[in-house]
């Protein structure tokens, strides 16, 4: 049994900061081949999540402490949508449909997220990172 408190996240969060990609992950799941893929991902202010897209998944993210901004976009890289996400303001998460282009940008130290993606684990590919 995990058990996710402030403890935790307090871990994962001084890991992500001390990362150079400003971010930890902290898997649920016990391989990347597993069904589900389910994930704490700590993430400072900074992290930079290049505009990209899952084409066989949907995407789920729960905040658990912090806030950060999800946007999506279109094909030409114009933002169509832009949600803040901050459980003290009552915005939680969002589910991002497979093939949809987004990015998240954090803005408070100490973020975590509670992250579901269907599996196996998939690296994004080129082709599916917008420059």
């Amino acid at each position: 049994m995990i058990i996710i408190d402030e403890q935790l996240l307090d871990e994962i969060s001084v890991e992500a900061s001390e990362n150079n990609r400003l971010r930890k992950n902290f898997n649920l799941h016990n391989s990347f081949d597993d069904k589900v893929q389910r994930l704490l991902n700590a993430m400072e202010p900074g992290t930079e999540v290049p505009i990209h897209r899952h084409l066989n998944t949907v995407e789920t993210y729960f905040v658990i402490r912090g806030s950060l901004i999800v946007s999506i976009y279109d094909d030409m890289k114009k933002p169509v949508r832009t949600v803040t996400l901050n459980p003290t303001d009552g915005k939680y998460g969002v589910t991002i449909p497979e093939g949809e282009w987004h990015s998240v940008e954090v803005i408070d130290k100490g973020t975590v997220i509670f992250e579901v993606k269907e599996g196996p684990y998939i690296p994004i590919t080129e082709e599916n990172i917008l420059k």
